[in-house]
């Protein structure tokens, strides 16, 4: 039995000796056998931790690509202008760089700084629209244009005080005009006359920095030809006007040609090319008068038809014509004959080219929305004659948001 166990304690290689006793060989035995548990056990754990190991790799392999989707879905909007500073390029600009429409909730609302840094836009209106702009004509005793004074020369009384002129421009201020031509029924003698006049008017009276429109006035108010500084698109216009027919609403014309002239800078001209008469208009004479006066446009009129009967006249139309071009410091010209009609017209032509322009800034106390008397002299020349709106208005301001 000793031989057995020896043979089968050398089979697992526990050493050379064969003369071992029975209890020594027993002990070897089971020291053996620990051995073996113990290297059994070690195996296992061993395995196990690897097991672990591999898990926890699977793990963080699975859970890598969602981190990585997560964050690439952040995406920055295209119209976003990134630099280094983001807080800086906001200021940089003056407005904030998050689009309105935005969605993302993660996004902080500009804050009451950042929106300090702004530039108000009431705040620019009110500068530009409480200027008052004052066309001024000088004529000495003969009817000549007076054309070299300076700002010194002159006098700017408001509701009779005597007020401060804070700029005076000559020829350099651009015409922004309209002219109103009756293209209704009342009128059909020496047609083709008045056209002519009308056409060579604007090719005496237009600079590269001036521009026109033209309105057909019937029935309906019709824009013929909007703002442009090509007389020969003027020219044309008026060529091709066919036979007058309708009724006239001039005093809806007038309105209209002050508000589309109102958005431009420079001297707002109404040219009136007709008899003066008023049939179907929605809007009266006061009221058309104070969008006139409220526009700061300047009007002149050409009134037409007078040439068979010049002692025949519409006295009330007339009236009208002179209040309109006297309270916005323009004129009205009555041609007696055919032949007046290019005298007329180059007297308009005359006194927009030699004119002065007051700018006025009215105190506050003149912003009420009423209107207030201009009155204008030339203290260095009393025998001069000055022509000039006579009334100006200024809307009171908005209230700040």
């Amino acid at each position: 039995m000793g031989r057995v166990a020896a043979n089968s304690f050398h089979t697992r290689g526990a050493g050379p000796d064969d003369g071992l006793t029975s209890g020594a060989g027993e002990a070897r035995r089971r020291r053996a056998g620990f051995v073996s548990r113990v290297l059994d056990l070690t195996d296992f754990r061993s395995r196990r931790n690897s097991l672990a190991v591999f898990v926890l790799f699977m793990v963080v392999s699975l859970a890598w690509p969602l981190n990585v989707s997560s964050q690439s879905g952040r995406r920055k909007d295209p119209n976003v202008k990134t630099s280094g500073n983001t807080t800086s390029g906001a200021k940089a600009s003056g407005k904030s760089q998050i689009p309105a429409s935005s969605t993302n909730t993660q996004q902080k609302p500009a804050t009451p700084a950042a929106e300090s840094d702004e530039i108000d836009p009431n705040d620019v209106i009110r500068v530009s629209s409480n200027l008052v702009p004052i066309p001024a004509t000088v004529l000495d005793a003969r009817g000549f244009a007076v054309t070299n004074l300076k700002v010194d020369d002159f006098e700017l009384r408001i509701d009779g005080q005597p007020k401060p002129i804070s700029e005076l421009t000559r020829t350099e201020t651009p015409v922004r005009m309209v002219m109103l031509f009756d293209n209704s029924g009342s009128l059909s003698a020496a047609r083709e006359f008045e056209k002519r006049a009308a056409m060579h008017f604007f090719g005496s009276v237009m600079r590269p920095l001036d521009q026109a429109a033209i309105y057909s006035v019937s029935t309906d108010v019709i824009l013929a030809q909007p703002l442009t500084s090509d007389v020969y698109l003027l020219e044309g216009t008026i060529e091709s006007f066919g036979r007058p027919e309708g009724s006239t609403a001039l005093f809806d014309a007038i309105a209209e040609g002050a508000a589309y002239l109102k958005p431009y800078q420079g001297r707002r001209v109404i040219v009136i090319v007709s008899d003066g008469k008023e049939t179907t208009s929605r809007l009266d004479f006061e009221t058309t008068l104070q969008r006139i006066i409220s526009d700061d446009c300047q009007v002149y009129v050409v009134q037409t038809g007078l040439y068979e009967n010049a002692n025949v006249r519409d006295l009330v139309a007339e009236r009208r014509m002179e209040e309109f071009s006297s309270q916005s410091g323009g004129a009205v010209y009555i041609p007696k004959s055919v032949a007046d009609l290019e005298t007329a017209f180059g007297q308009i032509a005359a006194d927009l080219a030699q004119q002065y322009v007051l700018s006025y800034y009215p105190a506050d106390d003149k912003r009420d929305g009423q209107y207030h008397a201009v009155s204008v002299r030339v203290v260095t020349r009393p025998s001069v004659r000055v022509r000039s709106r006579k009334v100006f208005v200024v809307r009171k301001q908005r209230g700040r948001r």
